[in-house]
C-alpha cells in the first residue's frame, strides 16, 4: 500500500469506527457531523475517552501498558527538566524518591537530554536504596543506523547505572524518512532487537511530536516488517485536540492494535499555559481522560509534584459534552498551532540541530 493510500485509509477507518478498545475507552463518532456542530464538539466526538480512571492505590492511578502485561502509574516523571541545572542533584534525587514513595513508577529519559546529564542524574538517584527495582525506566535513542543505535544503548545503560532498560524508544520520529531508515537493512531496529535478545531491553517503542501522519506511517512500516511496537509516545494536550490531532488520529489506531499510548507535552513546554486560556489542572484532566497508559510530565519542583497528585486524586472520567466544554476554551488559540511550536517549528527538534546523532 502506498503511503498516501495508507494515510487516507487510516483516516477513513478512524472516522467510521464507533468503538475502540471497549475495555478501556469509548468514543462517539457519528457518520456525519451536522454543519452547525462546533469544532470543539466535533473534536470531542472523535477523541477516545476512558470508561474508568484506572486502578487506584494510595495517591496514584495505574493503567496497563498496552498489551505488555505491565502496570504503570498514570503520571510519569519527565527526564528533561529533572536533569537541568536549575535544581541541584540533591533536590532532584529527593523529588524522584518522593515520587516513587507516593506511587509514581514510570520514569522517562533520553540519550540526548542535557548532554547526558539527565540520564546520569536519574541513574544515580535510582541506584540508591533499591529505588531502581521500584521504577519502570524508559529512555530514547536518536541513532538511525545499527552502529549508532548500539553505541547509544550502551552509553545509556552506563549512565543509568542499570543492566537493562524497561522500555527503549526510537526518538523524534518527525520525518517520513525516519521509519524507513530505522527498518532498513543496517538500520537502528537491528541494534534494538539485538539488545532485547541480549536482555538489555524489555520493550520497544517510538516517539514523535511533529505530525500524526508520520506516526501512522511508522506503524505501517513496522507492520510491513512484521514488527509490533509495544508503545508509542505523542503530544497529548488541550491544544492538540484542534490542530494536527494525535488524540484524534493516532490514539484510536494505537488502541486498535494494542499499542500502549504515552502522552507528553501536557503543558506544551509551557506554551499551552502561555496562551492564557486554560489552567494547569484542566490541562492534566484532559490528558488523563484519554486512554493513555501514562502521561509524562516535567516535574522539577515540589509544587509540580503535588499538583500532579492532586489532579490524579480528584480525577473522574469526563463524558463527551464535558470534553467539548473543556477544549472549547482552547479552540480559537489552537487553530494555527501557535502554542504547539514543536509541531510547527524546528525549535524542539534536537536531531535537526545535531544530525550526527542519527548516524
Amino acid at each position: 500500500m502506498k503511503r498516501r493510500e495508507f494515510l487516507s485509509a487510516s483516516a477513513a477507518a478512524i472516522a467510521a469506527t464507533s468503538s475502540l478498545a471497549p475495555c478501556l475507552a469509548e468514543t462517539s463518532i457519528p457518520s456525519g457531523i451536522p454543519p452547525t456542530l462546533s469544532a470543539s464538539a466535533a473534536a470531542a466526538a472523535r477523541i477516545p475517552r476512558v470508561k474508568n480512571p484506572g486502578v487506584r492505590r494510595g495517591e496514584m492511578l495505574y493503567r496497563q501498558l498496552g498489551t505488555t502485561g505491565v502496570e504503570v502509574s498514570l503520571i510519569g516523571i519527565g527526564g528533561s527538566k529533572i536533569g537541568r541545572n536549575t535544581i541541584s542533584d540533591d533536590e532532584a534525587t529527593r523529588l524522584m524518591h518522593q515520587a516513587i514513595d507516593r506511587g509514581i513508577n514510570f520514569f522517562d529519559n533520553g540519550w540526548d537530554y542535557n548532554d547526558g546529564q539527565s540520564e546520569i542524574r536519574m541513574g544515580t538517584a535510582l541506584a540508591l536504596e533499591g529505588y531502581r527495582q521500584k521504577a519502570f525506566l524508559m529512555t530514547k535513542i536518536d541513532g538511525r543506523t545499527k552502529a549508532e543505535a548500539a553505541r547509544q544503548i550502551d552509553i545509556s545503560l552506563t549512565r543509568l547505572k542499570t543492566d537493562h532498560i524497561d522500555l527503549l524508544q526510537h526518538h523524534e520520529i518527525i520525518r517520513f524518512e525516519d521509519p524507513d531508515r530505522i527498518f532498513h537493512a543496517g538500520g537502528a531496529m537491528e541494534a534494538v532487537l539485538a539488545a532485547k535478545q541480549a536482555g538489555k531491553v524489555r520493550f520497544i517503542g517510538f516517539t514523535g511530536h511533529k505530525d500524526p501522519r508520520i506516526h501512522l506511517y511508522m506503524l505501517e512500516v513496522a507492520d510491513r516488517n512484521g514488527f509490533h511496537f509495544d508503545t508509542l509516545q505523542m503530544p497529548i494536550n488541550v491544544m492538540d485536540a484542534h490542530f494536527r490531532s494525535f488524540s484524534q488520529l493516532v490514539v484510536p489506531e494505537a488502541l486498535k492494535h494494542g499499542v500502549g499510548v504515552l502522552g507528553m507535552k501536557c503543558f506544551g513546554a509551557g506554551n499551552v499555559l502561555r496562551s492564557g486560556v486554560i489552567e494547569p489542572p484542566d490541562c492534566l484532566r484532559y490528558c488523563l481522560n484519554i486512554p493513555i497508559s501514562v502521561q509524562i510530565t516535567d516535574i522539577n519542583s515540589q509544587m509540580l509534584l503535588d499538583q500532579a497528585f492532586t489532579v490524579v486524586k480528584g480525577f473522574k472520567p469526563m463524558d463527551e459534552h464535558e470534553v467539548a466544554a473543556l477544549i472549547s476554551k482552547t479552540e480559537q488559540a489552537a487553530m494555527t498551532g501557535e502554542f504547539e511550536p514543536f509541531k510547527t517549528t524546528t525549535a524542539y527538534d534536537a536531531t535537526a540541530r545535531r544530525t550526527d546523532w542519527m548516524g
